[in-house]
């Protein structure tokens, strides 16, 4: 595991699963929210987060985590390891409303700097329908996947701790 994709849905835990195993295999960690949210909830342009992932990629070592489908594939061809967060809508939008209390009126440390914590309607709306939208597509590629890479799917914290302890 030197090259580690972290896909799911939003609330999952990417990136605090993302901080846990870099800490553990002493590997950087990429958050692409980070990378790719400007002041204000401003989105990097498509072009932009294509190329920077292209130069992620190219690093020896790397965890990468955010889902951001549209280039996916990028991560996906690259890795050696993919992580997929496969939990319940429920756990994900408690953890997200727990999120925005924790860090009301501040930027969260994997977010991009003046992206103050918000939940608005059109998030809550993709993160319940994740499950039905997004879930079918991701398996399919998933399966698809060339059998040199290891598929690692997690369904629940549980899951999360025991695949923490055993690394």
């Amino acid at each position: 595991m030197k090259k580690i994709a972290l896909i799911g849905s939003g609330g999952s835990g990417k990136s605090t699963l993302a901080r846990q195993l870099g800490e553990k295999l002493k590997i950087d960690v990429y958050h692409l929210d980070a990378l790719f949210w400007k002041p204000n909830w401003v989105g990097a342009p498509r072009e932009e987060q294509i190329n920077v992932q292209m130069d992620l990629v190219k690093k020896e070592e790397w965890i990468i985590d955010g889902h951001y489908g549209g280039t996916l594939d990028i991560r996906l061809n690259a890795a050696d390891t993919i992580i997929f967060l496969d939990f319940h809508r429920t756990i994900c939008v408690y953890r997200v409303f727990k999120r925005m209390m924790k860090y009301r009126n501040q930027t969260r440390p994997d977010m991009g700097d003046g992206c103050e914590e918000k939940l608005d309607l059109e998030f809550l709306k993709w993160l319940w329908d994740f499950p039905k939208k997004k879930r079918p597509a991701i398996l399919k590629k998933l399966e698809q996947l060339p059998e040199t890479k290891n598929l690692i799917i997690l369904k629940s914290p549980k899951e999360v701790k025991r695949f923490l302890e055993n690394i």
